[in-house]
């Protein structure tokens, strides 16, 4: 009887084996079938081709279009049906994503009309040019069409917003180079006056609710900051944070870099929607007379930082200067420069700020020292004092004995600040202006405390001095 049973078994296994895999052939031979029928149906029908490059071939300018296609056609389910594809890793870790090979047919299915996608790359006379080309039954084309093209645009943002890996670009030999953007700052830990940060995270985030007012205005939608103060102050900081706030790319324009005015302009016209371009030490290249500067003329610059060159949609620029001392007017006026934001020095409430971020302090019996220091003119940048505190984080009692050690050994002289006169009501932004003259510490002394964390010691108040220290001072538009 056991023998009969266990026989049964061993005849059952590969029957069943069998049946599985004759089932499995019938669905293959069905898909085959059903795949043929409809290339055949479709063989009935009178077809147009539309292509979309990745540049418009009449100006060089990207076509957006082109990477939301690349974007929609990525995430069809019929892209794993295709013979070839391409296999990537994600932005994020443990993403696997598919992307069209070249010469490969991706069916979609829109209001009922079947329409299929190609991606061709190209080679003529050394150039590569890559598109997409759609193939729709001419019936269907004005019926889906348009409706079809907004559905594109619409799924591809959700993918790209799924997917996005913000990017820092540089202009190296007359073209822009990328590279992922990891920078960790946020507003949360960028060190500045609560108020002037509130305010202004509030005008980031108007600006991009803001399409339609500047619409009907008939202004180009974009907004352009300047941040200026002395170096280690933190304008590098709010940059990166501006980014990751917004969700941008970012576009480093080295001026030194750029080959003349057309060079300028083709960079520019290179840069896309939803991009934060930043422009550092643009004091520095208005004053440099070499020859990398005489390369690029003043009314460039100019044309640069009115939009003209490059009219597209929600776009920050962002300028730095250590000084506006010495700068012409023209390059400051509002319409060109929207928000003014200076970066002072650090001073006790940065101090705290920096305490808070750094070693986790919110208190300490020495707070009271460094702010009798602070109120005594002394002062460091934000950069030193963070410095100090990040390599003595494991000790916080250390560290604070460090930066009152290198405040005491910073001589500051400090004039007396004086608010210039309001602005005319007619001026979109206010300037911001410093009155103080500062000593900063010596490379040698900071080398010294930095290094010599051991001989800190414990130091008592200061018997300097009083003078003002002037604050973030801006007014948003």
């Amino acid at each position: 009887m056991w023998g009969l049973s266990f026989f049964c078994i061993c005849i059952s296994i590969p029957v069943l084996t069998y049946l599985f895999w004759l089932f499995l052939h019938w669905r293959s031979l069905i898909f085959i079938v059903k795949k043929w029928g409809i290339r055949f149906l479709d063989a009935l029908h009178l077809h147009q081709h539309l292509r979309v490059p990745e540049f418009d071939e009449s100006n060089d300018r990207e076509n957006k279009l082109y990477r939301r296609v690349s974007l929609y056609v990525s995430s069809l389910p019929s892209l794993e049906d295709s013979d070839y594809a391409n296999i990537n890793s994600g932005n994020k870790t443990g993403d696997i994503l598919l992307s069209s090979d070249g010469d490969q047919q991706i069916e979609d299915v829109f209001l009922g009309s079947r329409v299929s996608w190609m991606y061709r790359i190209e080679n003529q006379n050394g150039v590569v040019s890559r598109s997409f080309v759609l193939r729709i039954r001419k019936k269907d084309k004005r019926r889906i069409l348009q409706a079809y093209l907004q559905h594109i645009v619409e799924v591809s943002g959700d993918v790209e917003e799924r997917r996005k890996q913000l990017k820092i670009y540089s202009n190296i030999n007359g073209n822009w180079r990328s590279a992922p953007f990891n920078h960790p700052a946020s507003f949360e830990t960028v060190v500045m006056d609560p108020d002037v940060k509130s305010k202004i995270r509030h005008d980031l985030e108007v600006f991009m609710k803001s399409e339609q007012d500047y619409r009907n205005l008939g202004r180009v939608w974009k907004r352009s900051y300047l941040l200026y103060g002395p170096s280690g102050t933190g304008k590098s900081s709010f940059i990166a944070a501006t980014a990751n706030l917004v969700n941008y790319d970012v576009y480093n324009l080295n001026l030194w870099q750029v080959g003349g005015d057309p060079d300028l302009n083709s960079l520019v016209l290179k840069t896309t929607s939803k991009s934060l371009v930043v422009v550092e030490n643009l004091d520095l290249f208005l004053s440099d007379n070499s020859k990398s500067r005489a390369r690029i003329s003043a009314s460039g610059v100019l044309n640069f930082m009115d939009g003209l060159l490059n009219p597209q949609n929600e776009k920050i620029t962002i300028f730095t200067m250590n000084s506006k001392d010495g700068i012409d007017s023209a390059f400051l006026r509002p319409g060109r420069i929207d928000v003014h934001i200076c970066f002072p020095l650090c001073d006790f409430n940065a101090f705290k700020s920096l305490a808070s971020n750094y070693l986790r302090l919110n208190d300490h019996k020495l707070f009271p020292q460094v702010e009798e220091i602070f109120q005594s003119g002394t002062t460091m940048s934000p950069a030193e004092i963070g410095e100090l505190m990040l390599v003595n984080r494991s000790s916080p009692s250390r560290a604070l004995k460090c930066v009152i050690s290198a405040l005491r050994s910073n001589n500051v002289s400090a004039g007396r600040f004086t608010k210039p006169e309001s602005l005319s009501p007619l001026e979109m932004s206010e300037e911001g202006g410093d009155g103080i003259t500062r000593k900063a510490i010596s490379k040698h002394q900071f080398s010294k405390l930095l290094f010599g964390m051991k001989s800190c010691r414990k130091v008592g108040p200061s018997d300097d001095g009083e003078s003002e220290t002037l604050k973030l001072d801006q007014t948003v538009t």
